[in-house]
Formats: structure tokens, sequence, C-alpha cells
């Protein structure tokens, strides 16, 4: 039997390869939308790729179920739930399908979505009654189980769907031995939960003993504890949701237009028409140099997640990289959905050689000298842009916030003519906020370097608690 794991840290995603090796045939469930990785493996293995599983209409990215079924004419299933505008096969409670020795087993668990399946592995050489592993979604995750609140908007509550999750726990996948390895499609980092692992892969007897939501309490409290204290979902959710159900362009198609190299002026002018300047450069080097009215967002962090949350998704997109990285920042703008890109400036920053009034700059300053200046007579506005719970374990006392999500709806809270420090837990996301103060009209703006970890790391003092 093969079972591979792949997972994709930017998204904390994980997808599979299944299949029987002797008898050359395998499935992938939940591909990432570039797909290459399991066609390579696929060739080296000697095995063809005939099936293609959702466990679920993903929400954080666009799978590749589009990409694998032209690449390989693979069968794709979907919960019977599903509806979708492309050819599938819906996927019921006790079907199987034969991969060779391994089988395949259905179970419908929706709670996370309707349509929602696990999918049991056997491997009938070994033991034909007990499952060796378990493919659970978005359902059962290492710590935690998913969030029932993401499509609530399309006819049905959360608390309904968090009384079908229940059901799905419970009645199906509880039943399954403990011996059961349980491989879910998300891990830490994920917004499709609030405390999951950074474990990969598991047992179901060890989830039994250590997820918080499979410990013994009625259906009434399950269902209040998983739709309460979840995280605000990235705005990018319920479109990329509503892509995997669509028949759309394939990712190759899409990189031909988003990898177009565009000359300065027509750049340019493409941003005085609406278009977004997308700087995917490092924090520092963005502060040191660029260009005039750019977002940056760093390759280095959880770029496609920041850019799906704040970026406009109907306004063509400009990427600003070192040579080389507009091809790692359009396949990440790709695996969400984000297929507006027209192209790239060509040459990146040494295209504004010539041009050096386009080029603007941020200042920063270390943990000592803004501690320094906190205490003089006219100090700065520190803006803390972490989310709720990263601001009550640990604050620079005085400072406002504005979680980075919520910046571009609340930036009038900040007084333009102030000087603003803005400040995260390392770096990136206060570089992201300060880009898109920048750009809004805002002036007077530093970054604090290293965040909040530089300014601990002195023991300058800190405050605890909600505020």
């Amino acid at each position: 039997m093969i079972l591979k794991q792949y997972y994709l840290g930017c998204l904390a995603h994980a997808s599979y390869l299944v299949g029987d090796e002797a008898a050359g045939v395998a499935a992938v469930v939940d591909p990432q939308r570039d797909v290459d990785q399991y066609l390579e493996d696929a060739k080296r293995l000697g095995v063809r790729i005939e099936h293609v599983f959702l466990t679920h209409f993903h929400a954080d990215f666009v799978a590749g179920h589009l990409e694998l079924k032209e690449r390989t004419g693979a069968a794709i299933h979907l919960g019977a739930r599903a509806e979708a505008e492309y050819p599938f096969v819906p996927a019921r409670d006790g079907d199987s399908i034969a991969l060779g020795a391994v089988k395949l087993g259905i179970l419908e668990t929706p709670g996370h979505t309707p349509e929602g399946i696990s999918i049991t592995v056997f491997d009938t050489a070994r033991d034909a009654i007990s499952p060796q592993a378990v493919f659970t979604g978005d359902t059962l995750f290492i710590g935690d189980v998913g969030r029932p609140d993401l499509i609530a908007s399309i006819g049905i509550t959360a608390a309904d769907l968090a009384g079908l999750m229940h059901d799905s726990l419970h009645g199906k996948l509880l039943k399954l031995p403990d011996a059961t390895l349980v491989y879910p499609a998300h891990g830490a980092g994920s917004m499709c939960g609030k405390n999951l692992s950074k474990e990969t892969s598991s047992t179901l007897g060890q989830q039994r003993l250590t997820n918080y939501a499979l410990q013994p309490m009625s259906r009434d409290a399950f269902i209040r504890m998983v739709t309460t204290d979840q995280p605000e979902a990235p705005a990018y959710f319920s479109y990329d949701a509503m892509l995997n159900r669509k028949a759309r362009a394939t990712l190759p198609a899409a990189m031909e237009k988003m990898l177009r190299p565009i000359p300065l002026d027509e750049v340019l002018r493409l941003v005085n028409a609406g278009a977004c300047l997308l700087d995917v450069r490092e924090p520092g080097e963005w502060a040191a140099a660029h260009l005039g009215g750019s977002v940056n967002i760093g390759l280095s962090g959880k770029f496609a997640t920041w850019a799906g949350t704040l970026l406009d998704r109907e306004r063509p997109i400009v990427i600003v990289a070192e040579p080389g990285g507009e091809i790692e920042a359009a396949t990440r703008l790709g695996r969400i959905g984000f297929d507006q890109v027209v192209g790239y400036l060509d040459g990146g920053m040494h295209a504004l050689s010539s041009r050096p009034e386009l080029v603007q700059s941020l200042s920063r300053v270390a943990a000592r000298e803004l501690a320094a200046a906190l205490g003089s007579a006219a100090p700065p506005i520190v803006l803390d842009v972490r989310n709720d719970g990263e601001r009550a374990d640990k604050r620079i006392p005085g400072s406002r916030h504005i979680p980075l999500g919520q910046l571009a709806r609340r930036a009038a809270e900040l007084p333009k003519g102030a000087s603003i420090v803005v400040q995260c837990a390392s770096g990136f996301r206060s570089m992201i906020a300060a880009s898109l103060l920048e750009r809004q009209g805002w002036h007077g703006l530093t970054d604090l370097i290293g965040g909040i970890a530089a300014w601990e790391s002195l023991s300058l003092p800190v405050e605890v608690g909600r505020g």
C-alpha cells in the first residue's frame, strides 16, 4: 500500500496519495491546485491516478481536482450531497472503491459542511476487516474538530451543522478502532478550526484521550462549544468555497496570463486605473525602498492567507518581486483562486533606478528606542495589529489595538497627523499594516523591528489580559 502525505505549510493544508503499487492504481485526496508533485510521484511509483476525492468544498484554498482530471482523466468524487458544475461521482455512506488490494470506504460526515465525507483506508492484504487509516477532511483534526460556521449563510445555521458534526463524530468516526491512523486536511495555523495541533497525524485512540472536542459531553454542550470563540474567517473563504463548485480555468491556463512582464510606465497606468500593486519582497526590503502605493505581503509568511484576507479579488493585481519571485507569488495566489494577476513589474525594483521620485521608504525603530520615545513629552501611538488572543497574552502598555484583518475598515480610528509605530509579533504583519495605511494616505508611520518579541527580549514592561 502507498500512503503519502503532502503538507503545504503556507496554507497548513494536507493532501494525500493512496494506492496499490502492485496493481498500479492510485487516488489523490484533497489535492492542492498545483498538482505536479502528485504526478511526479505517481510516475516514479509506476501508478495511475484514476480517482480524485474532495472530502468537502474547501473554503481556504482552491483544490486541484480539475487539474488532475485534465492531466490524468481521473474521476472526481464528491459527497453525495454536493452540487457542482462539473461531472462527479457521488460518494455515499457504505460505498467503496478498490485500488487493487487497497480499498477506500466512504463515510458521510457532515458538520463542517453539509456534503462532507471521510474516507477509510483498508489494506486488505493485511487486514480486510479493520481500516489502517481514515482521511477525515475538516471533520476531525488533530486536537480539534472543524468549525461549523463558515457556510451558515447559505440556508443552514452553524448550530445545525454543529449538531451534524456531533453525530458524524460519535455515530461514525469514533466507532472506528483506536489504532486507526487519522489523517486530516489541515494542521496548526489553519482558520478552519480554533485549536489545531502542530502534529499532522495521530491515532483515533490518542484523539479520543486528548482532543478537547471529543471528551464526554451532551450534544447541546458540544454545539455550544464549537459555535463559540471561533476566529474571524478570512474574507476569501466564501469565494473559494464557491469556486471549488465551479467549472473554472485550470492553474496552468491562469499562470500563462499571470506571468507577463510589464514595463514600469504600463504598471503606473494600471495602478492609476485601479490595479493593486502587490510587493512580495521581505518586510525590511520593502521598508528600505518601494514603489509608492504598493502593499507589502512578504512571501516568507502566510502570504496566501493574508493576500486573500486583505486584497480585493475584483481588482487586477500587479506583482513586484525579486527576479524569479513572481512565479512563486503567482502560484500561491493561484492556490486561493486569485487569478486576477495581470503581470509583474519587469525588472522589479531595478526598473525604478532612473525614477527615484517614485521610490518611498518607511522608517523603522528598535525596541529600546521605542521605549525611550514612549517616555518622552510627545510619545508616539503604538498600534498593535495582532489578534485578540495574542494581545491578551501580552501587550505593550498603552498601545492601541486594531487586528490586521480589520484595519482597512477601521483605519479612520487613527489620527492622520500623529506619529504611529506599528507593531505585531515579529514584524511581518506590522509591515503589511504600515503599507496599507501608507496607501490610504497616512504619514509619520514607523515599524517596530522584531515586534513584541524584540520588546520582550529586553525585559521591557508588558501588560496582560483583555484590553
